[in-house]
């Protein structure tokens, strides 16, 4: 909304191509000065000399099903999310085929009480008292990351093999037997040990392989101690 600097929309561009973003509207822009904008806008020239103008808010947002002003303020009734939140919900409306709109101030005086009461959910940047106010381009280049992270397709897990529950328990075994060799054990309540140390073991997921190098180990270690 009326964007002012040009250095902003240039900056604006470049963080928008850094998480392969494209579509942006200026409503009433204030300044004209591409020129300017460009010397900010590396390797982002595409997006920036692109962007839809429109005089007002309600002809931006015409066709979105969602539209989300970034605000401080509070309105009631009004859902408020943070920039996270927001992108997991909107990730959610583009999977379905919705459009969603996020609709920044300007830089001197962000959304007005009136465009504030036209969005339909609120989202803020949980930023520090000390220094609320957060640059334009800098919070355009938070949302755009958390929307990167929301819309990137779930990685699938690399199946890792683990130790069973049996091997542990010969694990278990073979490590009582090498401490007891080297009477690192209370011999009132030797288990107790054992089994403290056994949940190291079953923590760390031990594939068959890690195991098997364990259980050479600590029988390798118990016939030299009792040697």
């Amino acid at each position: 909304m009326r964007p002012r600097n040009p250095e902003n929309l240039g900056a604006v561009a470049r963080v928008m191509r850094n998480f392969g973003l494209e579509t942006w509207t200026l409503v009433d822009p204030r300044t004209h000065d591409f020129a300017a904008a460009r010397r900010v806008a590396v390797h982002s020239e595409e997006i920036l000399d692109k962007p839809r103008l429109v005089p007002s808010l309600d002809e931006a947002v015409a066709s979105a099903a969602w539209v989300v002003g970034t605000s401080s303020r509070k309105v009631p009734g009004v859902p408020v999310f943070t920039p996270r939140e927001f992108a997991v919900v909107a990730a959610e409306r583009a999977r379905a085929g919705q459009e969603v709109a996020l609709i920044f101030g300007d830089e001197r005086a962000g959304l007005s009480n009136e465009e504030v009461a036209r969005c339909h959910a609120l989202s803020r940047v949980p930023v520090d008292d000390a220094q609320p106010s957060i640059n334009l381009a800098q919070s355009v280049g938070i949302y755009a990351y958390e929307l990167r992270q929301a819309l990137m397709p779930a990685r699938e897990a690399t199946p890792r093999p683990s130790a069973s529950d049996a091997e542990l328990q010969q694990l278990e075994s073979k490590l009582a037997a090498a401490l007891a060799a080297a009477h690192f054990l209370d011999p009132e309540n030797p288990r107790h040990a054992v089994r403290d140390l056994t949940r190291a073991f079953q923590r760390a997921q031990l594939s068959p392989k890690e195991l098997q190098l364990w259980l050479a180990a600590l029988g390798k270690l118990a016939k030299s101690t009792r040697s």
